[in-house]
């Protein structure tokens, strides 16, 4: 590799590229925090080292005038370093514009550039500078690693690993390219791919910080804790003052149990990296395991300032905000989580619970419709919507909807007798005398509780607060049918403190 190649690909090094920031939904409808790849490729001081590096050595000053080209160009150039770590990209933009036409058509300070208009989210603009010094120097890995992350950050992915293989092709040694194809096969779940990619980066260069953190994250992800934290404290010691490897090694912590010690790396995460709302979601998650509920609540109140569309952060703050009677604020986020995504159906169950605690019957009744449509499977949102809609009306108004997901049930479940029940409106006996005969507690208070629901339907008050009491008994507490039963043993002058 020329020389002009090799200066080009140190630059690449220069500017963190993108963030990858990862927060799902399981195809359970549980939610998973994981953000699993590092979120920059090198630390603020490397930044500022690298692009002194590339520098040409200044003049003894016996000899070169302060003023000079020369001097003038490394002091913008010092100065863009400085916006970098501090990543201010409009003002590091600013400043290249200032440096002189000579000085700026040189491929380094061209690649410097480019790279810097990725990391500003301008890829097309990164993309025709790079394809520029490519029409010179088809070879120059650096241009090659601009194009590699425009197209990263315009999802084209297959697109990306193709550059990264041929710039492994020209360079097996360069440690940028292995380390985004370990990354990129660590999103992929392919672990034992990213652990090569990984090693050979190490083997190039054992300080490399993203690849540390990613071999880290591999031997997380293979049960391997013992390896993880020795790769992760290595990443911490050679890099104090980046927050990545502090807020990875925080995950690493928290899932072992070992909670406030994963406070302490995400408190000093923040503290460098104020900015990474991804870091206020770990920081909340951990705030709520140790029941710091209404800190975990700010934690995420500040993500959802900095990213009004964090369906992770809507998730925590409403179910913080239900738990602690804030139900104004909650029923807010759980529509918010409806519009974000539909398919979420524990956002229909949380919304119908609020609108049943209001006596909001018929609104109750559509959340619940909607939540059994998103999961046909829970009867239990079947059984509360039919509840709702005999509040709202009449007790013939959902039979047709009863009649069908009868067709579905199991016919010798207990949530067969009770879904008949409400259907036929009789047979409470042989639906008391099954439900009280079930093995499975949280079946057996659930449906007490709609048996419950039946009687004071009906009109019997006393039938009605006796098993309206049992579930209590029961103590089932995970189940959404105790915390509505709670708030009506409260209505009814029968909550036990």
């Amino acid at each position: 590799m020329n020389t002009s190649s090799a200066k080009a690909a140190l630059l690449l090094c220069l500017v963190p590229v993108f963030l990858i920031l990862v927060s799902c939904v399981s195809s359970g409808g549980g939610v998973s925090p994981e953000n699993d790849v590092p979120s920059e490729s090198v630390t603020p001081e490397k930044q500022a080292a690298d692009i002194s590096a590339l520098l040409p050595e200044p003049q003894a000053p016996d000899t070169a005038a302060t003023t000079s080209p020369l001097n003038e160009t490394q002091s913008i150039l010092s100065a863009v370093a400085e916006s970098l770590a501090r990543r201010d990209f409009p003002a590091a933009l600013a400043l290249f514009d200032l440096i002189r036409e000579e000085d700026a058509a040189k491929t380094e300070i061209q690649l410097l550039r480019a790279s810097t208009l990725n990391s500003a989210g301008r890829p097309a603009e990164a993309r025709a500078a790079a394809e520029g010094i490519i029409s010179r120097e088809p070879d120059n890995t650096g241009a090659l690693l601009v194009l590699a992350d425009s197209a990263a950050l315009e999802s084209r992915d297959r697109e990306r690993r193709a550059f990264l293989e041929q710039i492994i092709k020209l360079d097996p040694k360069n440690t940028r390219a292995l380390t985004d194809l370990g990354n990129i096969a660590l999103r992929a779940q392919s672990l034992g791919i990213a652990a090569r990619y990984f090693d050979q980066a190490l083997s190039a260069d054992s300080t490399y910080g993203e690849a540390l953190v990613g071999r880290a994250i591999v031997y997380r992800y293979n049960r391997e804790p013992k390896q993880a934290e020795q790769f992760f404290n290595r990443a911490v010691n050679l890099y104090p003052r980046w927050a990545s490897p502090l807020h990875e090694r925080a995950r690493l912590y928290k899932g072992a149990g070992f909670t406030r010690e994963a406070l302490e790396d995400l408190d000093a995460a923040k503290r460098l990296e104020p900015d990474n709302y991804w870091i206020n979601v770990d920081r909340g998650t951990a705030l709520v395991e140790l029941n710091r509920k209404q800190e975990a609540l700010d934690e995420f109140k500040q993500v959802i300032a900095a990213d009004p569309d964090n369906f992770l952060a809507y998730v925590y703050s409403a179910g913080i905000k239900d738990e602690l009677g804030d139900y104004e604020g909650a029923e807010r986020d759980y529509a918010t989580l409806i519009k974000l995504r539909p398919e979420y159906y524990f956002a229909f169950e949380g919304l119908g619970m609020i609108k049943m605690r209001k006596h909001q019957w018929a609104e109750a009744r559509d959340a619940f419709l909607s939540a059994y449509r998103q999961a046909p499977k829970e009867y239990s949102y079947a059984l509360l919507a039919a509840v709702n809609w005999m509040r709202a009306g009449r007790p013939d108004d959902p039979k047709q909807f009863l009649s069908q997901v009868l067709r579905t049930v199991p016919r010798e479940s207990l949530e067969y007798t009770m879904l008949r029940l409400f259907h036929d409106m009789n047979g409470d006996m042989n639906a008391a005398i099954k439900a009280d005969s079930e093995k499975n507690l949280d079946t057996k208070a659930r449906m007490i509780f709609y048996l419950a629901n039946y009687y004071d339907i009906r009109g019997n008050k006393s039938l009605a607060d006796k098993y309206f009491l049992q579930v209590q008994e029961l103590n089932r507490v995970a189940t959404p049918e105790w915390r509505i039963n709670e708030w009506f043993l409260e209505e009814r002058g029968l909550k036990v403190f």
